[in-house]
């Protein structure tokens, strides 16, 4: 079992930033591929960026690409999301996803094995 617990969430205006943790709790974290989703209100939840279990490949939208940077320090067990240039359409609840089974299994979203609890982002304009 591993639990993940999502901080860093606000309310910010339009261009500014804000930095996303996933804190990771139980089972060997270098083991999973990590990444953030969203779910907007009324819209489905979608894949905005995933690290592989080592940190060394990223994968972003198409729609964050430049303005988002996804990490991971596996010595703390710890996922970063840093949001910058924010737009409101980046206005959504933010999950952290663990998949075992790698980057592109969490790209897909459908095998992800633990979800956080999701953290509040909204832009405002």
């Amino acid at each position: 079992q591993v639990q993940l617990v999502e901080t860093g969430g606000g309310l910010v205006q339009a261009g500014g930033s804000l930095r996303l943790t996933c804190a990771a709790a139980g089972r060997t974290f270098s083991a999973y591929a990590m990444g953030w989703f969203r779910q907007a209100p009324g819209k489905e939840r979608e894949f905005v960026a995933g690290i592989s279990m080592s940190g060394i490949i990223t994968y972003y939208a198409d729609s964050v690409k430049g303005r988002i940077t996804i990490s991971r320090d596996n010595t703390k067990n710890t996922v970063y999301l840093q949001l910058n240039s924010l737009k409101p359409e980046d206005t959504a609840v933010y999950y952290c996803a663990a998949d075992q089974s790698g980057l592109q299994s969490l790209r897909v979203g459908v095998r992800i094995d633990y979800w956080g609890q999701g953290t509040q982002v909204t832009v405002s304009s």
